[in-house]
C-alpha cells in the first residue's frame, strides 16, 4: 500500500483533484485500506454545528490494518524498535508478527477484567513498548483510549479520569527518564482518591519496585496475560466511532477531550506519515516524541505501523547520558527518518557541536520538527551539522485537532525554506483571514490560518461537551476551522505560522491555557489573582511569565516563588512551572474588569516602549509599577 506522491508535478496535481474533487480523492486512497463492510459515503459535513462524518457505514478496525494485514507479507519484519534509557541494558526488536501476539494477548487480558467495547481506558505509562501494546489492544477490542503523558500531576490524571469517567487505568511502577525514576504508581493512586469510576489497575513492572496493590482492583500486567491466547478477533467498528480521547489545554482551566475516530483517522494518519517522511519500505524511522501526546499517536504508533513500517521508540532523554544521545542512537540502529522538536535542537545546539560531530549520521535521509515553529538559527544547525546539508527538513504544522500533519514540505520533493512549513497537504484547503472574517487572497501577507473543508482526521467533538468544540473551533469565522494561529504566506504560496493568537502559551511543543496554569497558581493560599503571559525563550520557544497579587508583598519572593511552582507542578506537572514570577500589586485592567494581557506580553517580551495608551485602564499607574520590576 504505497500512498506516495513522488514529484512535485504529481503533488500539484494531486492538490489540485483533492480541491475540485475531494470525495473521489479521499475515496481512492481509503479503498487501500482492510475494511470489513465498505462505507456508502466518503464525506458528509457542516461546520456550524459541527457535524462531520467521514466513510459512513463503512466497518474496520484500525488495527486489523496495523497488525493482521502485514501478516502474511512482512511478519517477520521488524514492526518496533525500543530503545531504553539505560545505554547499558538492552534494546528490543518485535516484528509484526511478535506485536501483533503481544497485542491480542494483552487485549484478550483486557476483556478478562470486564473492558469492553465504548469503556474508556486511562494509559499512564513510560515510554516503554508496552505503551503501545496497551494502545493497540485498547482499539482492539474497541475501548477507547486516552493516554495521559507521564509527567502530568495527580490533579492532573484525576480531572482526565474524571472527564472521561474511565473504567480502567493501565501504568507502570514507575519509569526511568534520564538520572531520575519516578513512581507512577504513587501518582496513579494519588488521583484515584479523587476518582469514583476506576474498576481496575493494570500496572507493569518496569523498574521492580513494590508499589502499593489494593486487592480486587489493582492487577500486575504479567498475572493478567497469563495463560491468554495469543489470538483475539478484532471487534468491529463503524467508520465514525471513537478511537481515542487526548486531552489538550484550552482558554479555559478545564482541559477538553478532543474526540478522534476510527475511519477518517486511520485514512490520513497513513497518507500523512508516508508522504510527508516519504517513507521507504526498509526505512528505519524515528519519532522522539511520547506517546502522550498526538505527535506519539499519530506518527509512533498508528501512521507506521499501518503503512507497515519500521517504527522506533525511545526511553531517554536527549541530553542523558550526554547530549549526543540521539546521535549515539541514529548511528546504533541506522536510522533513516528523524522527527524531533525544535526546543529539543535548540538545547543540543547550546552543548556545542562536537557532540554531534563524533558520530557519521550516513543513514539520515529525511529529517523533521514538530511542536511549533522551528527558528531559522535551529533550522540552518540541523540542516548543517544533523543532515550533513543532504537532508530535506520537513517542518511540519499541525494541532492534537487536526489529528495529522497539515502544511509541510514532502520530503525531497518540495521546496525548502528556513522557518516555513511549506505547501499544505493534498486535502487539505488553509486560507487566511482577516479580522472580519474575509478570505485574503493575495500573497505576501499574513492573517488568521483557518481551513475552510474539513478532511478525514478532523476532530469530530470535544467529549461531553460538544458545544465548547463549536466556540473553540468552528464560532470565530463561519463555515471555517478555526486553527488559533496566525500565520503569514510568502510571495510563493508557502506558509510560515506565527504562533498563537489565543491564551495558549506553546512550551517546549507542549500547549497550556493561560487560565489553566493561572487556576493552578491561584490555589496557593497566599495569592489573590495571577495573569500568565507566554515570552521568547531561547530553548523553550517559549517560557511561561507569571504575574502574581499576593495578600501581602511576600517578605521572602524567592521562597514565595518555589511555594508557587511546587503548588503548579502538584496540580499540572514540571513541563508546566513558570519561569519568572513577578509579584506586582495589582494588574492592569480595562474598567469592565478584563486583564489586559497584551500589555503584560510586551512587558515579559522586553517591548515596555510599546505599549500603546494605557490611559483608558481602570488603574493606569499600575503599569509603571509593573514595567519598573519586570525580570
Amino acid at each position: 500500500m504505497d500512498l506516495r506522491i513522488k514529484t512535485f508535478e504529481e503533488y500539484k496535481e494531486k492538490y489540485a483533484l483533492s480541491v475540485a474533487q475531494p470525495e473521489q480523492f479521499w475515496g481512492e486512497i481509503a479503498d487501500t485500506f482492510q475494511w470489513n463492510k465498505p462505507y456508502d459515503k466518503v464525506c458528509e459535513w457542516e461546520f456550524d454545528s459541527p457535524d462531520i462524518k467521514w466513510f459512513a457505514n463503512g466497518k474496520l478496525n484500525i488495527t486489523e490494518n496495523c497488525l493482521d494485514r502485514h501478516l502474511e507479507r512482512r511478519g517477520n519484519k521488524l514492526a518496533l524498535i525500543w530503545e531504553p534509557n539505560d545505554t547499558k541494558e538492552r534494546f528490543v526488536r518485535w516484528t509484526y508478527k511478535e506485536l501483533y501476539e503481544r497485542v491480542c494477548e494483552f487485549a484478550n487480558a483486557l476483556k478478562a477484567q470486564g473492558i469492553a467495547k465504548g469503556d474508556r481506558v486511562i494509559i499512564y505509562m513510560p515510554m516503554i513498548p508496552e505503551a503501545t501494546v496497551a494502545m493497540l489492544a485498547c482499539a482492539r477490542i474497541g475501548a477507547i483510549h486516552s493516554v495521559v503523558f507521564a509527567g502530568f500531576s495527580a490533579t492532573a490524571i484525576a480531572d482526565r479520569i474524571n472527564d472521561a469517567q474511565a473504567k480502567a487505568v493501565i501504568t507502570a511502577d514507575g519509569l526511568n527518564r534520564g538520572a531520575k525514576q519516578v513512581p507512577l504508581k504513587r501518582v496513579v493512586d494519588e488521583a484515584l482518591q479523587h476518582c469514583t469510576s476506576i474498576e481496575t489497575v493494570i500496572v507493569f513492572n518496569c523498574v521492580d519496585w513494590s508499589p502499593n496493590m489494593v486487592d480486587g482492583r489493582d492487577i500486575w500486567w504479567h498475572d493478567a496475560v497469563k495463560g491468554m491466547d495469543k489470538h483475539c478477533p478484532a471487534e468491529q467498528m463503524d467508520s465514525e466511532d471513537m478511537l481515542f480521547i487526548l486531552y489538550t489545554s484550552g482558554s479555559t482551566g478545564k482541559p477538553k477531550g478532543v474526540v478522534h475516530t476510527c475511519g477518517g483517522y486511520m485514512v490520513y494518519a497513513a497518507y500523512s506519515f508516508q508522504n510527508v517522511f516519504q517513507y521507504q519500505e526498509s526505512d528505519i524511522y524515528w519519532c522522539t516524541a511520547d506517546v502522550g501526546w498526538i505527535t506519539g499517536h499519530t506518527y509512533i504508533v498508528y501512521g507506521p505501523l499501518l503503512s507497515g513500517a519500521t517504527t522506533m521508540m525511545f526511553e531517554g532523554v536527549p541530553t542523558y547520558p550526554d547530549a549526543g544521545r540521539f546521535w549515539q542512537v541514529c548511528d546504533k540502529h541506522g536510522v533513516n527518518i528523524f522527527y524531533t522538536a525544535p526546543t529539543a535542537i535548540r538545547a543540543l545546539m547550546a552543548y556545542g557541536d562536537d557532540h554531534v560531530l563524533s558520530y557519521s549520521l550516513d543513514s539520515l535521509r529525511v529529517l523533521g520538527t514538530v511542536g511549533e515553529p522551528i527558528n531559522e538559527e535551529a533550522w540552518r544547525w540541523y540542516h548543517l551539522h544533523v543532515g550533513k546539508g543532504k537532508c530535506p527538513i520537513v517542518d511540519t504544522w499541525w494541532q492534537t485537532e487536526t489529528g495529522g500533519i497539515m502544511i509541510s514540505g514532502l520530503g525531497d520533493l518540495s521546496p525548502q525554506r528556513p522557518a516555513h512549513a511549506g505547501y499544505p497537504l493534498p486535502g487539505v484547503q488553509p486560507v487566511l483571514l482577516d479580522q472580519e472574517g474575509k478570505e485574503i487572497l493575495e500573497n505576501g501577507v499574513e492573517g488568521y490560518l483557518c481551513i475552510k473543508h474539513p478532511w478525514p482526521s478532523i476532530l469530530r467533538t470535544t467529549y461531553g461537551d460538544h458545544e465548547r468544540c463549536k466556540i473553540t473551533y468552528f464560532s470565530h469565522y463561519k463555515n471555517h476551522y478555526f486553527t488559533g494561529d496566525g500565520a503569514k504566506r510568502d510571495e510563493n504560496g508557502m506558509y510560515r505560522i506565527i504562533g498563537r493568537v489565543d491564551d495558549v502559551i506553546n512550551v517546549s511543543g507542549h500547549r497550556f491555557g493561560t487560565a489553566e496554569i493561572e487556576n493552578a497558581i491561584n490555589e496557593n493560599k497566599h495569592v489573590i489573582e495571577s495573569a500568565v503571559v507566554g515570552y521568547p525563550h531561547d530553548i523553550k520557544g517559549q517560557g511561561i511569565y507569571a504575574y502574581v497579587v499576593c495578600e501581602t508583598m511576600p517578605e521572602d519572593q524567592n521562597e514565595a516563588r518555589a511555594e508557587i511552582i511546587e503548588t503548579v507542578v502538584e496540580q499540572i506537572g514540571k513541563i508546566a512551572k513558570p519561569e519568572k514570577i513577578q509579584f506586582v500589586s495589582g494588574l492592569p485592567k480595562t474598567r469592565s474588569g478584563k486583564i489586559m494581557r497584551r500589555i503584560l506580553r510586551k512587558v515579559a517580551e522586553g517591548e515596555a516602549d510599546k505599549l500603546g495608551d494605557v490611559s483608558t485602564l481602570l488603574d493606569p499607574d499600575v503599569v509603571d509599577e509593573i514595567v519598573k520590576g519586570a525580570l
